[in-house]
């Protein structure tokens, strides 16, 4: 993990992404007063960002490092941000065909659209603070979305139940011949 100081002098912790080297300058490293809230609102200096074609703007110079830590960065500056959960919320999903070839499609609080598949892989997490499942899907490396309570609980409509090689029953389901598990079947 990197330390560097800010151009006030304050410490920055953390490993930020690789930068490209710009008109021959070296990046400046920030920490920014921007935070992204668990509902997907982003924050400047305390105050909701308004519009949203400035969030979308920022979101496409997010990234992630591999302390799990989230920066802004273009080719002359970086700057550290505070995500509370995920960077995205995955707001609504639409369903084409049936069974392994069913696509789930996700569009995000940004108006991302994502399919579910090998290279956007479901996953439900426990929240340790209420032991409810917290599903995300991950939208572009390393950056996932939280998908809603409403279209998870869509999701697990439409789940379908198998044995696993344990012999377990899980609940999931397909998208672009991908089994997502849910969760497990109580009792087995």
């Amino acid at each position: 993990m990197a330390n560097d100081k800010r151009s006030d002098g304050q410490t920055v912790s953390g490993t930020p992404p690789e930068l490209p080297a710009a008109l021959g300058r070296t990046p400046t490293l920030e920490q920014y007063d921007i935070r992204i809230a668990r509902d997907g609102t982003w924050f400047h200096n305390g105050d909701p960002i308004r519009r949203i074609e400035l969030a979308k703007l920022f979101s496409t110079v997010l990234k992630r490092d591999d302390d799990g830590d989230y920066w802004l960065v273009t080719p002359v500056e970086r700057g550290k941000i505070v995500v509370e959960d995920a960077p995205f919320v995955a707001v609504e999903m639409t369903v084409a065909g049936s069974g392994a070839d069913q696509v789930l499609s996700f569009r995000t609080n940004l108006d991302h659209w994502v399919e579910a598949g090998p290279e956007h892989p479901i996953r439900v997490a426990v929240n340790p603070e209420t032991g409810e499942p917290a599903p995300y899907i991950e939208i572009r490396s390393r950056l996932e979305a939280l998908i809603l309570r409403a279209v998870f609980y869509d999701m697990v409509e439409r789940s379908d139940t198998r044995r696993t090689e344990t012999g377990e029953s899980e609940v999931g389901l397909w998208s672009n011949k991908v089994f997502f598990a849910l969760g497990k079947l109580p009792g087995d």
